[in-house]
C-alpha cells in the first residue's frame, strides 16, 4: 500500500481532498450543494467527449465545468437558480449520452470518471492537478474578505457595495476548476459527498470560519486516506469509500455537536 508504485495515489487524492474541503467550506456556507452536485456531474459530458476526440479528458472535464458553471450564473440571475441549475444539468448530461452513444470503446474510462480511480493517475497528470489546485487556493485567498460576507449575510454585504453577482459568478468559476481537478480521482458521482461532508461537519462544530476551514481539511484528508487505504484492500471503487466516509463524517460532526451543547446545557444548570 505504501510501495513506490502508489505514491501518485497518496498525493493526488491528498491535493483533491484540500482543495475540495476548502471550496466545500464556501459551498456549505452559500447553501449550494446542488451547483456543487450539479457541475461535476455536467462536466462528465466534456471528459466523454474529450475521449471520443482523443484529447485530453482533463480540458474536456475544465472546458465544460466552466460552461456549465457559467451558464448557472448567467441563467441565476434571470430565473431561480435552482431552476438554472436543473436546466444546465438537464442540458450537459444530455450531451453526455449524445458523446457516449457514438463509441463503446471506453468503457473503463467513463467507469473511472464516474467512481475515481486513482491508481489510474499518472505522473504527467499530477502537475496539472497542482497547478488547478493552487488556482483554486489562490482564487479563494483573493476573494476571502468579500466572499465570507456574501456567503454569510449577503443583504448586509450588498449595503456594503459588494457586487453580490460578480463575487457569485467569480465562486462558481472556483466551484469548475475544483471540479476539473477532482474529478478524475473521486469521479463524477460522489465529488459531492467529498465536497459536503467533511465542510459541513466542520461548520456544525465551530462558529470560527477559519477554524471550520481548517477543520474541514483535516476531515476530508482523513476521509480519503482512509478511502484510499481500504479501496487498495479490497479492490473497491474508491468513489464507493469517500461517499460513505463522506456521510459518515457529517453525522459523526452533527452528533459530536449535539453532545456537546448537550454538556454546555447540563454545565449550565448545575
Amino acid at each position: 500500500m505504501f510501495a513506490a508504485f502508489m505514491l501518485n495515489t497518496w498525493i493526488t487524492p491528498s491535493i483533491v481532498a484540500v482543495i475540495a474541503s476548502v471550496v466545500g467550506f464556501f459551498v456549505v456556507l452559500r447553501g449550494a450543494a446542488f451547483v456543487a452536485d450539479a457541475v461535476p456531474q455536467g462536466a462528465f459530458a466534456g471528459a466523454a467527449g474529450a475521449s471520443l476526440l482523443g484529447i485530453s479528458r482533463l480540458a474536456g472535464l475544465a472546458v465544460f465545468a466552466l460552461a456549465g458553471a457559467l451558464g448557472i450564473g448567467w441563467l441565476g440571475r434571470r430565473s431561480r437558480r435552482d431552476v438554472a441549475t436543473a436546466l444546465i444539468l438537464a442540458m450537459m448530461l444530455g450531451l453526455g449520452a449524445l458523446f457516449l452513444s457514438f463509441s463503446r470503446q471506453y468503457s473503463q474510462e467513463i467507469f473511472a470518471l464516474l467512481f475515481g480511480e486513482p491508481p489510474g493517475i499518472s505522473a504527467t497528470e499530477i502537475l496539472p492537478v497542482v497547478l488547478l489546485g493552487l488556482a483554486c487556493v489562490l482564487a479563494i485567498a483573493v476573494l476571502y474578505r468579500p466572499l465570507l460576507p456574501t456567503s454569510l449575510a449577503p443583504e448586509s454585504a450588498a449595503a456594503r457595495g459588494i457586487s453580490l453577482a460578480g463575487i457569485e459568478l467569480a465562486f462558481l468559476v472556483i466551484v469548475a476548476i475544483a471540479t476539473s481537478m477532482t474529478l478524475p480521482v473521486v469521479g463524477a458521482l460522489l465529488i459531492f459527498s467529498l465536497m459536503i461532508g467533511p465542510p459541513a461537519a466542520a461548520r456544525s462544530l465551530t462558529s470560527s470560519p477559519l477554524r471550520a476551514a481548517g477543520l474541514s481539511v483535516l476531515l476530508a484528508l482523513a476521509t480519503m486516506w482512509a478511502a484510499v487505504a481500504a479501496a487498495f484492500q479490497t479492490n473497491w471503487p474508491i468513489g464507493f469509500f469517500v461517499g460513505v466516509g463522506g456521510a459518515l463524517c457529517y453525522a459523526l460532526g452533527r452528533l459530536a455537536a449535539r453532545w456537546g451543547r448537550g454538556r454546555g446545557r447540563t454545565a449550565a444548570t448545575g
